[in-house]
Order: C-alpha cells, then sequence, then structure tokens
C-alpha cells in the first residue's frame, strides 16, 4: 500500500514539490503520516468531522479546510479548532461540475474580512478557468483545481478538472494576475513619462 505514496514522494522530491494528502479519517492521518508531508488538507465533506479535526491538530502542522456544503457556523467550529498559524482556509461549492451562479466567489472577501490573519484560498470545482482567475484577482492566496487527462473519462469530478494544457495556461495566468495586481499605492511609472509629455496639455 505504500508504494504509490513512496513513488509519488521519489518524483516530487526529484522536482521540488511538496505533494500531501486529503485524509478522510484517522487511520489516513496515520498512514500518511509516515511520509512526513508538509502541510495536509480536509475535504469539505469533512469540515464537521471534529475527531478527525482533533487528530490534525494534534500534528501541529499547517492544515487547508474547505468549506464546500458547509454553513458559516460550521465553518467558525471548524476554525476555532486551530491555532492561525496552522489554518488556511479554502471557499468552495461541492458541485461536480459547479455552475457559475453557485460559486459565489464574494465568499473569498468576507472570509477574508473576517479572518484577516488566516490565508483565504479557493477550491474550484467549475468546467471554466475563468472564475479561479477572478478569485486570484479577489484575494485568494492559494488555489486548488482537480487536473485529470481526460476531462471525458469516467468519474463524478472529471467533468470539474483540468487538462494538462488548460492547467498550464491556469498558472500562467494566475503568474500574471498576481504581477498585474501591484501594490494599490498610486504611482507614475517611468513608462508613462513619455506619454504624459506627448498627451497632456495643462502641466
Amino acid at each position: 500500500m505504500t508504494v504509490i505514496p513512496a513513488t509519488m514522494q521519489k518524483f516530487c522530491r526529484e522536482k521540488n514539490i511538496a505533494w500531501f494528502a486529503s485524509c478522510w479519517d484517522e487511520e489516513a492521518v496515520d498512514f500518511i503520516e509516515q511520509f512526513d508531508v508538509p502541510i495536509y488538507k480536509t475535504a469539505s465533506a469533512s469540515l464537521t468531522d471534529i475527531e478527525l479535526l482533533i487528530k490534525h491538530k494534534a500534528l501541529n502542522k499547517p492544515i487547508i479546510v474547505s468549506t464546500g456544503m458547509s454553513t458559516m457556523a460550521e465553518i467558525e467550529e471548524a476554525e476555532k479548532l486551530f491555532n492561525v498559524g496552522n489554518i488556511l482556509i479554502a471557499h468552495s461549492t461541492s458541485s461536480y461540475p459547479c455552475p457559475n451562479e453557485e460559486l459565489n466567489l464574494r465568499m473569498i472577501t468576507t472570509l477574508r474580512e473576517k479572518y484577516p490573519f488566516i490565508p483565504i484560498g479557493y477550491s474550484g470545482h467549475e468546467t471554466g478557468l475563468a472564475p479561479t482567475w477572478a478569485a486570484v484577482a479577489l484575494g485568494a492566496s492559494f488555489v486548488e483545481r482537480h487536473i485529470t487527462l481526460d476531462r471525458a473519462m469516467w468519474g463524478s469530478d472529471q467533468a470539474a478538472s483540468v487538462e494538462p494544457n488548460g492547467f498550464n495556461r491556469l498558472v500562467r495566468n494566475i503568474r500574471d494576475i498576481e504581477q498585474a495586481l501591484g501594490d494599490g499605492i498610486k504611482k507614475v511609472y517611468d513608462s508613462e513619462l513619455t506619454f504624459k509629455k506627448k498627451l497632456r496639455r495643462v502641466k
């Protein structure tokens, strides 16, 4: 049973990739912990599994908590279990694929305002890429998207996954958005000075 994770760990180390897993029960946590992963994730379905969350807390490692199919009260209850430095919260809607009108991306803003010292991210299950880009523009500090070799393959979340070419484009454009967002401080750039001199009538 350890062959697949061990092989994956070897590959990720060679590629300098930090890998981790989403554990659905305490036994799975014990199994994955032998590989000394740097972080864990709980699926949206596990947000109310207090015993599992307590198991994660005992490891004193960061954990990403997905919030699909959950109320705000349930999110608050889970957040209280962890220290601020050990939890990341991912906004999500657990439909596969999720229609755009149910993505509710403004929840990212809501969570950022409610938890200003906790990284807020986005776990997307939509069919396109644009909502994930919008999530980054809204301030998501991390994103999760499922990847597949072929969206036509069997499986409940294949249609909500991204194929390799699309995934490359997703990451590339996220990096462009991060760069384009800037620091929010108004300034006149050197690249504008020639046009300012040429086009501005009143100095």
